[in-house]
């Protein structure tokens, strides 16, 4: 060979001639077959399986278990949200036949308003049930608790069945001369919503989205029944034996039943009762008030002994005071009556009282058959006496006052040598020896007793009054 061969172009398919070498054949290169392309379908197909198989997963953590039902609804296989979804418009579309009350008419859940928590139910169903966890997979059914809007639905089914609605009648209370009485409750008719709610509730779960009932009316009970008046009625006239102003425990302007009965009304408030205050009839009460709760003190006047000891009081001591700012009463105590408390404490301002103490003394001069009064050392009165006779004569010395008697029988016993009776006021100051009245003589001033201090009727009487026990008593010639 005298020249290079060349290989055929590993790229083309032609084939190569070489020149041939001094008469030698010409050399031929077989052609060239292109190396077969890689088919990668089954990698392809793989890749694709993997990605469903990713997504399904992916999916399946978002999703509702199969075979999960809301109130009868199925739900499997759906997001919380979509479930809710479904569940509310399966809901609201729900279809209701009424009949039994003439005509049938129909009406859906959504016209009655019902309604149940399906967002709520529907993340439980996921929380149980999710699609994720094989053995949760067909679940028992999920119940769901099924409301109707009560004026919504009365109102519907009122304007549908109208025969079938009669209103009831409320108990109530008013008040009549000096308390509070009841009026009676009246029962109605209607459509019982409860009844209708329960069919719904077995409707859905049966899987169904229609169903009858009747429209015939039940008895409907009157929203204020005649126990829940009487209770109230009780209520208001325990109010009324304690209504009014106090200063203190005191209740120093009573209201009287009358014109509490002005101030309070019994309302009905949405089938509740509910007790109502008229501000302005109260507030013309409270512009009296300073004339009738201010006062100028009274000073206390008692009787004392030596030693300071009250013996008796004479009058009571009583604190001047003046009613304080009551710009707003008339508001707060229709509160406090609107909530059951009739006691409405006034503010006031007092002034104390001065005590004037009275020593009194009895002094009984035998000498001049006299008894002279005396009040903190002042000669008050003097009177004639008759003393005990020689023979019975009073004992002199200082004494007290121990004992009273309206009337006494004197000497009245067997073996006496005297017996007076029905002797009056008796101021007893030594054993069987007492100032009394002597209705049998009138020689005053002269000894004349058994012992005792003989005075006129009236004197005897004003004596009893005026010394209480442990007034000292001195007798003395």
């Amino acid at each position: 060979m005298t020249g290079l061969i060349e290989a055929p172009d590993a790229n083309t398919a032609q084939t190569a001639v070489v020149p041939p070498v001094d008469g030698e054949r010409p050399l031929e290169w077989a052609p060239h077959e292109p190396a077969p392309k890689k088919h990668r379908v089954g990698l392809w197909v793989g890749v694709a399986v993997g990605v469903l198989v990713l997504g399904a997963a992916a999916a399946s953590t978002i999703l509702i278990a199969p075979g999960t039902t809301i109130a009868g609804v199925p739900v499997g296989g759906l997001t919380p949200g979509a479930a809710a979804d479904v569940v509310n418009a399966h809901l609201a579309d729900t279809e209701i036949t009424l009949t039994g009350a003439g005509e049938d008419q129909v009406v859906t859940a959504a016209d009655l308003g019902a309604s149940l928590d399906a967002r709520a139910l529907a993340d439980e169903a996921y929380a149980s049930h999710p699609m994720w966890n094989l053995g949760a997979w067909m679940p028992e059914p999920i119940a769901g608790d099924i409301t109707l809007d009560t004026d919504l639905a009365h109102d519907t089914l009122r304007e549908l069945v109208p025969a079938s609605y009669v209103d009831a009648v409320d108990a109530g209370v008013v008040f009549e001369a000096t308390a509070y009485v009841t009026t009676p409750a009246e029962a109605g008719s209607g459509i019982d919503l409860d009844q209708l709610t329960a069919a719904i509730t077995t409707a859905l779960a049966d899987g169904g989205n229609a169903l009858e009932y009747s429209g015939s009316p039940a008895e409907a009970p009157a929203a204020v029944s005649d126990e829940e008046a009487a209770a109230t009625a009780d209520a208001l006239n325990a109010m009324l034996g304690k209504i009014g102003f106090y200063v203190g425990e005191e209740r120093t302007v009573p209201v009287a039943p009358a014109v509490a009965g002005t101030w309070l009304s019994v309302v009905d408030e949405n089938g509740e009762l509910r007790i109502s205050a008229d501000e302005d009839a109260i507030q013309s009460v409270i512009d009296t008030l300073p004339g009738l709760v201010n006062r100028a003190p009274v000073d206390a006047r008692v009787v004392v002994n030596s030693s300071g000891d009250v013996l008796s009081e004479l009058n009571a001591g009583v604190s001047g005071r003046e009613v304080g700012d009551v710009t707003d009463a008339a508001s707060r105590f229709a509160d406090q009556l609107e909530s059951g408390d009739a006691v409405f404490a006034l503010d006031v301002s007092e002034t104390a009282f001065e005590t004037t103490t009275l020593l009194r003394r009895i002094d009984v001069d035998l000498g001049a058959q006299h008894a002279y009064l005396y009040e903190n050392d002042v000669l008050v009165n003097s009177w004639a006496i008759s003393s005990g006779l020689s023979a019975t004569p009073t004992p002199t010395g200082n004494f007290a006052v121990f004992a009273h008697t309206e009337f006494q029988d004197m000497g009245c016993f067997e073996g006496a040598s005297y017996c007076t009776e029905d002797v009056p006021w008796n101021t007893w100051f030594a054993p069987d020896i007492a100032f009394h009245g002597a209705y049998w003589h009138n020689n005053f001033g002269q000894q004349m007793s058994h012992g005792c201090v003989n005075m006129p009727v009236d004197v005897a009487k004003f004596v009893y009054d005026w010394a209480p026990v442990g007034t000292a008593v001195a007798v003395h010639w």
